[in-house]
Order: C-alpha cells, then structure tokens, then sequence
C-alpha cells in the first residue's frame, strides 16, 4: 500500500489523477474500465482527469465506466441517483459515454428485484474484464462503498441499510433528512479487492480517524475500509488533516520519496 501525503486537497487531486492514469491499461487494445466513486472527496479527481482529457494526455471515449453503488427508491431521473451524478458529474469531464456507464439498479420493488440486480451487474463487470482502477472515497464511519461497519470481507454486490450516520452524512445533497433513502445496492468489500489499482482520496480532518483506523488498525468488518491492506496495488491519496491520525506517517513520507530518497 502507497500512502501519499500531500499539503492541500489539489495537490491530492493531481496526486489521484496521476495514480489513477497510471494504473489504465495503455497500447494493448483492451478498453480500460474506470471505477468511479460519488460523494465529494473524489470530484477533484475527476476535475483534475478532465483537464488531462482537454489537454490530450487522457482519453477515455473508448473506456467503460463502473459506479461503486446506487440508492434504492428513488425515482428513474432522480438528480441524486448516483447515475445522474455521475452522468452529470463525471461524464461529461471525461468524455465517457452513458451507455459505456454500469450502474446497479436501484429501481426493484422487492429483494428477489433487488438481489437479480446485483447479480446483473456482477456480471457486466465480469464481462468488461473487470475494474483496472477503482476510485474510492472513504466514510467518517469507515465505510467503502456503502459497505457499513460489519459488512463481510468478502462480500459481493448486494443490497444494504444505510447506516443513520451515513444517511445525516449525506442529506446535504437532498432537500430533507428524511428524503435521504434508507437502502442501496453496492459492490460488496470482496468485488471492490477484484479491482487491479485501488485508489482512495481522503481529504479534510473528518476522515482523519477513519483513515487511521483503516491504513492502520486492524483488518476489521468493524472498519469496512481496512481490506484496502489486504490489496496488492492500493494507493492512497490525503491532505495534511485527513493524514493527521496516522503514526507511521515519517515513514510514508520517506517511502514516497523514491529509490533516491
């Protein structure tokens, strides 16, 4: 695990962009398939790829795109949907086109629609190849995707309660608290570890207990974002207070330096 430092959330954004960029498979005639994450900590990310696409060093017209989850409920459209916002807020930056976007579907009335969705989008992924790099943010509570604490380690795409945590975490983005829906459909922590590159960005001293907890407390369902230790390619990208809990941090300063350093 790559544990990268940086002094403000842009330096951060440009760090992820470049892991990111890095870890997409290039000159071998297969479409890079992208992981993307919601909420706010990646969309400096995203930004910081857009301008990539712009200049010419990225091009992302021919890559799929994956979405980590999606809330139960809420009506087709709905500009919280998880679609929308990454149709409205990542797509249109990188030039990826809304069919090449797989997004678990949110819309069944019942479990067995629930749990046939989640089986449906495991296999798209499984047919695209599987994730190249999957973008992840991380919870106060420690949560990846929409796994809450005591989700199974070895998890897969399914339907999960929203912890009230993370429901008053995110009923900025609705009108009322009580429009938050209490239900989602997310990669499971074990679909999430198929991924090849695993990148999270981190950034603010809210996440500062969580990212301890995760990069150095034990491997714990208690902490969902702790698997990132079991991967063999993550690279984690904070600013000074999300990194401000970590012990080891002399060390992934002076690991991050190079051979030369």
């Amino acid at each position: 695990m790559e544990v990268v430092v940086s002094h403000t959330p842009e330096e951060t954004a440009r760090r992820a962009a470049t892991a990111v960029l890095a870890g997409l498979p290039s000159g071998t005639g297969r479409q890079p398939v992208l992981g993307l994450a919601t909420g706010s900590s990646p969309l400096g990310l995203y930004q910081e790829l857009g301008r990539a696409v712009a200049s010419g060093r990225a091009d992302f017209s021919a890559a799929h795109g994956v979405a980590l989850d999606e809330y139960v409920g809420l009506p087709p459209g709905h500009p919280e949907g998880y679609r929308q916002v990454l149709l409205r807020d990542v797509c249109g930056l990188l030039g990826l086109a809304a069919e090449r976007l797989a997004v678990p579907d949110g819309s069944g009335r019942d479990l067995p629609a629930l749990t046939a969705a989640a089986r449906a989008f495991e296999e798209r992924v499984t047919a695209l190849g599987g994730v190249d790099v999957q973008v992840l943010g991380i919870g106060a509570n420690g949560h990846l995707g929409f796994n809450e604490p005591g989700s199974a380690l070895t998890s897969r795409t399914r339907v999960k309660r929203l912890s009230e945590r993370t429901r008053r975490d995110n009923a900025r983005f609705f009108a009322r608290p009580e429009d938050v829906p209490t239900h989602c459909l997310t990669q499971g922590l074990g679909t999430i570890l198929e991924a090849r590159r695993l990148v999270l960005v981190a950034t603010g001293d809210t996440k500062s207990d969580a990212v301890a907890a995760a990069l150095e407390g034990p491997l714990t369902a208690s902490v969902p974002a702790s698997v990132l230790q079991w991967h063999p390619d993550t690279v984690v990208c904070l600013d000074e207070a999300a990194a401000a809990g970590l012990r080891n941090r002399q060390y992934y300063d002076e690991a991050a330096s190079g051979l030369t350093g």
